[in-house]
């Protein structure tokens, strides 16, 4: 796995560089990463090389490699990426004293991760062994998050983890003809009713086992966004995994939203998986 680490020498950027560190000792990355700063001008230049220079000091990777771009910063990181066919673009982002400014407006971080053409890790909070790792399921088998997160992270999981597989049942994005009892059903009751819902959870749960981890599949009621928070809260996770989705026009839009707004609120580190 090959990762590109953004940084700008900000508090936010020194959290990336403590999660690269770490999966690099963790032995996650198979080849050292590459570390990117952009400035507007040519004049920035020296700024440039004096952010790389520090922040590889502080990656404790000398192997690493560096990149200096010029221009707008989120165009050219994911122009970076895209270019330098990267498995993995670890980003920082500051936390937020109030989701409403940052959605609107919309922060480096969300920007990156919105339109990256490779999954994006925002890095934030507290970093450290990813033991308990919520993970954020929904859609059909074929398009399931847990899927992709296995082929594409494997390495993440040494075994032994805990992955509560969650599923949000909320009213306002239920289906037509979705009986109300099935929106306030458990996890253990939607699988046993063979629920679409309920066969996604159980094939994660079965895809998690032959992994040697504690799958934990779990459901919410109520609003998307809302109940991701908290559960990620009330669980003192190591990692939120949610997934971003090629959908068109309104659904595109919502997903966007919802993405960005989790990103935004969330306390830890999250990884946006395609």
């Amino acid at each position: 796995m090959h990762i590109l680490i953004v940084t700008d020498g900000s508090p936010s950027a020194d959290i990336a560089l403590r999660l690269g560190s770490y999966l690099w000792q963790a032995h996650v990355l198979e080849k050292p990463p590459t570390l990117l700063t952009v400035v507007k001008h040519e004049v920035d230049r020296a700024r440039a090389e004096a952010i790389l220079a520090q922040a590889r000091e502080q990656l404790g990777i000398p192997e690493a490699s560096s990149r200096i771009r010029l221009g707008h910063e989120a165009e050219e990181i994911l122009r970076e990426a895209r270019e330098g066919s990267y498995d993995l673009l670890l980003v920082g982002e500051q936390q937020a004293h109030g989701r409403l400014p940052l959605i609107r407006k919309g922060s480096k971080a969300t920007r990156v991760a919105e339109y990256a053409c490779c999954p994006v890790l925002v890095a934030k909070g507290r970093v450290g062994p990813l033991r308990r790792i919520l993970l954020c399921d929904s859609g059909a088998p074929s398009r399931s998050i847990l899927s992709r997160f296995v082929s594409q992270y494997a390495r993440l999981l040494e075994g032994g983890e805990e992955v509560t597989v969650l599923h949000v049942m909320s009213q306002i994005s239920a289906a037509p003809g979705v009986p109300g009892k099935q929106l306030r059903a458990s996890a253990e009751e939607l699988i046993a009713e063979r629920t679409p819902e309920g066969q996604l959870l159980e094939s994660d749960v079965r895809t998690l086992e032959r992994l040697r981890i504690h799958p934990r599949p779990k459901v919410r009621h109520g609003l998307v966004v809302d109940e991701i928070v908290a559960e990620a809260r009330s669980g003192d996770y190591d990692l939120v995994v949610i997934g971003a989705h090629p959908l068109e026009g309104w659904q595109h839009l919502l997903l966007d939203d919802l993405a960005r707004e989790i990103i935004t609120c969330l306390d830890r580190p999250v990884l946006v998986v395609r």
